[in-house]
């Protein structure tokens, strides 16, 4: 691949990245790492979403480097990562809804509490980045193409551009917790599940659903 065509798939890696961390298929994954982040100082904050994106853009980046061995698989095992993670938030927000938030808020916040420090934002990094939102499409389709270049080279450049996508994806949460007024909002999006469980309730059911019928009856190649 040529060098001005790599660094072009590497400025549109971290282009997509951004847009990703608003697409609704990442908002739920992002406000769950948000309320892990709750109650801690801002310097833990800060370390905590550093060792996230980190391990997330890392995890990505290895998923990017096995589409050169998984091929189009690829694509069934992405769509099966939204189908999971959608059943996840439609379950949550049905007991938010059904006036149980306030039994889920404990549990979650127990688990989350045994995965405190490093470990636990790597543990959620691992997690999180199995779901890549879907305008990571044309990332995907160009890395299949490249298959032509042979699966060691087709890996590297896989592996470097979804790192970058994955770096990117976290990215505007890192710098948000560097700004105090972003704290704070971040704080209240934390608290939202306690002061108004039915709205939570209903925003989980609406992603879970958008994730669930990406997963069923989404053709990524639409998307390219």
């Amino acid at each position: 691949m040529p060098e001005i065509e790599l660094t072009s798939m590497l400025l549109l890696a971290a282009g997509l990245g951004l847009l990703g961390f608003v697409e609704p298929c990442t908002i739920g994954s992002s406000m769950l790492f948000i309320k892990y982040l709750e109650g801690r100082s801002r310097t833990a904050k800060i370390a905590q979403a550093l060792v996230f994106t980190l391990t997330r853009a890392l995890f990505i980046g290895i998923l990017g480097g096995a589409i050169a061995w998984l091929g189009s698989f690829f694509i069934s095992f992405q769509k099966g990562g939204w189908l999971i993670l959608g059943s996840v938030y439609l379950v949550m927000g049905l007991i938010f809804i059904a006036g149980k938030g306030g039994v889920l808020s404990r549990a979650i916040g127990v688990r989350l509490s045994r995965l405190s420090g490093t470990r636990g934002s790597m543990t959620l990094g691992l997690i999180f980045g199995l779901n890549i939102p879907a305008c990571a499409a044309p990332l995907i389709f160009a890395l299949l193409g490249a298959s032509a270049l042979g699966v060691g080279a087709s890996a590297g450049i896989g592996f470097v551009t979804l790192a970058v996508f994955g770096l990117f994806l976290s990215v505007p949460l890192v710098v948000a917790l560097f700004l105090a007024p972003a704290r704070r909002g971040l704080d209240r999006l934390a608290a939202m599940s306690i002061r108004l469980p039915f709205w939570t309730g209903v925003l989980f059911v609406a992603l879970g659903l958008w994730s669930i019928w990406f997963g069923l009856f989404v053709k990524l190649e639409n998307w390219v």
